[in-house]
């Protein structure tokens, strides 16, 4: 990975994981410590919403990213839900991104790295989601460009190895289309989806013929 944020973990679609956890070798000072930090911060954003429109925009801003990190968009969403002037909310996003507070290249990274590793996720499913978050195309292709092909394809010789024992009992053909109905779900090609999977089957015993599953041609077939 080129850039690192502190947090990889992940807690499903949509949402992105928040800080790492407590230092356990700090005691109790260190937890004193984080509960003074999240109090000043508490109190910036409240007071905040007392204030003029820059304020409110700042307070609104640290608590969300106190929580977990943000893209640029997803922080311009909240503010304009929170009916903050455009213009207001463009001058502090551009500030924390100067501070380094929003950094959507490192978001789409840690988010790369955390949904592929977690859920197994492929280049192209990892790119919708980012693109849903308001990540721009050219920081996408930088985050997706460090899964290669190699890669995508063992994450997805993995996936089907711990999903083939639940199908086992079902019939050659729908143990086909479910398995690599799975792998397109996470939005694996659809020629290596049906590779892998028919290279799963024909280790168990089973005979597959490339005619039979058409999706196996081209420069994606065996």
């Amino acid at each position: 990975m080129t850039r690192r944020t502190e947090w990889a973990g992940e807690s499903g679609p949509g949402d992105e994981a928040g800080p790492p956890g407590p230092d356990r070798r700090s005691g109790r000072g260190s937890r004193e410590s984080r509960g003074t930090r999240g109090e000043q911060v508490d109190r910036i954003a409240h007071d905040g919403d007392r204030g003029d429109p820059a304020e409110r925009a700042r307070g609104i801003c640290l608590r969300l990213l106190t929580g977990s990190p943000r893209t640029r968009k997803q922080l311009a969403d909240a503010l304009r839900k929170r009916e903050i002037p455009d213009e207001v909310a463009d001058e502090v996003l551009t500030r924390f991104e100067e501070v380094g507070l929003i950094d959507d290249g490192a978001f789409a990274d840690a988010w790369v790295e955390s949904r592929h590793h977690g859920r197994g996720l492929a280049r192209r499913a990892l790119a919708r989601e980012l693109r849903t978050k308001g990540v721009d195309t050219s920081l996408i292709e930088e985050a997706v460009s460090q899964l290669d092909s190699d890669q995508e394809e063992a994450t997805a010789r993995d996936l089907v190895e711990r999903k083939l024992r639940s199908t086992r009992g079902l019939d050659r053909d729908k143990r086909m289309r479910r398995l690599a109905g799975m792998l397109a779900r996470k939005g694996y090609p659809e020629g290596m989806a049906l590779r892998v999977v028919r290279e799963a089957l024909e280790a168990e015993g089973q005979d597959i013929e490339p005619e039979e599953f058409p999706g196996l041609t081209g420069d994606d077939a065996y």
